[in-house]
């Protein structure tokens, strides 16, 4: 695979798909598989982060999230980090990343196990 030739990576949120996604050069690098909790406040509950084969390593993942939180703020709506690597950044990233009530947390959970497909 060619080198990368330093084009930034542009962030793409795809609510209807549950993706936000990280593109380089027209292609898909990386991705948070996330859902919309569907009890107020809404939020924004990150299930999976994914980066591509040979883009590891480059901070997309951590991007990824930092403009999951971004998107999930200008909504005024928490994160619920389902995902570990989501999970293990917020813990690293306080003031980046604030904690959800822990009854939203719950419910994101329920939704989760109550859906198929978002596994």
């Amino acid at each position: 695979m060619p080198e990368s030739t330093n084009t930034p990576i542009e962030f793409q949120d795809e609510r209807a798909a549950g993706r936000l996604l990280a593109v380089e050069d027209g292609a898909t690098v990386g991705y948070i598989a996330y859902f919309v909790l569907t009890e107020q406040p809404h939020a924004l509950v990150a299930v999976h982060t994914v980066v591509e084969p040979g883009h590891e390593g480059r901070g997309i993942a951590g991007g990824l999230v930092r403009t999951f939180y971004g998107l999930a703020a200008a909504e005024g709506v928490p994160v619920v980090p389902l995902c570990p690597y989501a999970a293990s950044w917020a813990a690293k990233h306080p003031g980046e990343a604030p904690v959800a009530p822990a009854a939203v947390v719950a419910a994101a959970k329920a939704q989760l196990a109550a859906a198929s497909g978002l596994r």
